[in-house]
């Protein structure tokens, strides 16, 4: 029995790498890619502690519209609570920049501490700009 015939696919079905954003793309468009881009070169840990700045975020935004709403009488409650949401967003955002896969390519600039500030111990040995894995 002779093979089955398909039909070619057609050229919006194929496949030949990244899709390319043209200069009048809509802003759907460019956010679906920004998206996508996302999702694919990002790891898991990483999205975690983004997710985690996007909850600090939605509860410094609740937090902030609850006192222009309910008045502030507790100010030093919702001081202390906004604060705490601030600082524990800007700690997060440092242990991204520490952790993400992209600031390991040794393209950073040298610390204006010295030529040895930069180097961590790593199993044992020292590594040039290296973070270790329990950090």
């Amino acid at each position: 029995m002779p093979p089955k015939r398909t039909q070619p696919p057609s050229s919006s079905s194929l496949s030949s790498g990244p899709a390319v954003l043209s200069s009048n793309s809509s802003i759907y468009q460019i956010a679906q890619h920004i998206w996508q881009q996302y999702l694919t070169t990002t790891s898991q840990r990483t999205m975690m502690l983004d997710a985690f700045m996007v909850f600090l975020l939605f509860v410094g935004a609740v937090q902030f519209l609850y006192c222009v709403l309910a008045g502030n009488y507790p100010f030093n409650a919702f001081l202390s609570g906004f604060c705490a949401a601030v600082g524990q967003f800007v700690l997060t955002a440092s242990l991204r920049m520490q952790t993400s896969s992209d600031q390991k390519g040794g393209n950073s600039k040298p610390s204006s501490k010295g030529k040895n500030a930069r180097f961590v111990a790593v199993g044992g040995g020292e590594e040039q700009g290296a973070v270790s894995h329990e950090r």
